[in-house]
């Protein structure tokens, strides 16, 4: 468990992001932190470069509605100030966190506090002797500085842990994750760190993270992006919907448009997707621009819209014909279109729930 969310096991594949603001700006930290939590992170990690870092963290983590997880480098009493402070979890680096004693001191801090540990091993700051030994960063390093602290936390009678082996070369990080999830039976926490921006990152992280994940590999996932944390919350769950694990929102079903659209698809997409975000029940929504392909995902969709001519296009519900819109009313329609059947979905649940109480 970090906090209230189960990691690992048969629980949902969670999704974690990183706040970029100064953690001692608790303010600043805590409006980015609402802003990951109306995107869908289930866990929030927090950087804890200093005191004035760990001393804002209790008021952060109080006005948190997710668990928080303090990320830990070089100075090890940051971690027991954190776990103090009621963080979730803390987040140390093999590479940078000190000698075994002060990893003993930060087991002993997380006991106490019922807090978690991850043991986040990155190729960019392998621990020196590995790289003496291996030469150069390399799957077989990853997973030896893994599986050593492994046995220091497992030495001590402590279970409550989650391990990465990150690299931001996509090969290095698959490898290294499929030898250590061959050799250990305990949550894995997935990503490719220093992935790039929205684009670039978003694109390496679904090769690197959809490829484990379809191999049955990982139980919570941060996508590494140069882009606002929320955006990496966004992203991480459209790779969960894309391989079926877990459904959040509006899956979207578009064209890239060509001459036969009865409308512009891309920029209806955009605005479509812009303001839907708010929408947190899974239905999927097509748009297409033309009769070629339009009918037939309309069929497989909650809603649809297909493009058609003088710019008036069909409506499809619950994938049948249903009624035409205009070109100016249509985004405002589809919009209406979606909440509602949003709320009959959500009302739905509620019966069936109250129902099997």
């Amino acid at each position: 468990m970090v906090g209230s969310v189960a990691v690992g096991g048969d629980a949902p594949v969670s999704v974690q992001t990183m706040t970029n603001t100064p953690t001692s700006d608790a303010k600043a930290t805590i409006d980015q932190i609402r802003r990951c939590e109306e995107a869908g992170a289930d866990l929030i990690r927090v950087s804890c470069p200093d005191v004035e870092s760990t001393a804002a963290l209790k008021e952060i983590i109080r006005a948190a509605k997710v668990p928080i997880i303090a990320d830990i480098h070089f100075h090890y009493k940051r971690a027991l100030e954190a776990a103090d402070a009621g963080a979730a979890c803390l987040r140390i680096n093999p590479g940078n966190i000190g000698s075994e004693e002060r990893v003993k001191e930060v087991i002993s801090a997380a006991r106490a506090n019922g807090c978690a540990i991850r043991i986040g091993v990155n190729a960019g700051s392998l621990e020196r002797d590995l790289l003496e030994k291996y030469g150069e960063p390399c799957p077989e390093a990853l997973v030896e500085s893994a599986l050593d602290h492994i046995r220091i936390l497992e030495d001590h009678d402590f279970r409550d842990y989650k391990v990465a082996v990150k690299a931001s070369d996509l090969f290095l990080a698959v490898a290294a994750y499929q030898q250590l999830a061959s050799q250990v039976d305990c949550p894995l926490h997935l990503g490719i760190t220093e992935a790039g921006g929205l684009l670039t990152g978003t694109v390496k992280s679904s090769i690197g993270i959809g490829s484990l994940l379809w191999a049955g590999i990982g139980d919570t996932i941060r996508v590494s992006l140069s882009a606002e944390p929320e955006e990496e919350v966004r992203v991480g769950y459209e790779i969960l919907k894309a391989m079926g694990i877990r459904n959040r929102g509006v899956r979207v079903v578009s064209c890239p448009s060509c001459a036969r659209q009865g409308f512009d698809v891309i920029r209806t997409v955009e605005t479509l997707e812009a303001r839907l975000q708010h929408i947190k029940t899974p239905l999927s929504l097509s748009v297409l621009g033309c009769v070629v392909n339009g009918p037939g995902e309309a069929r497989e969709t909650d809603i649809g819209i297909t493009g058609g001519g003088q710019g008036k296009h069909m409506v499809y519900l619950s994938g049948v014909t249903d009624h035409h819109v205009q070109d100016a009313d249509m985004v405002d329609h589809i919009v209406k279109l979606v909440e509602a059947k949003a709320a009959e979905i959500e009302a739905a649940e509620q019966a069936a729930a109250e129902a099997a109480e």
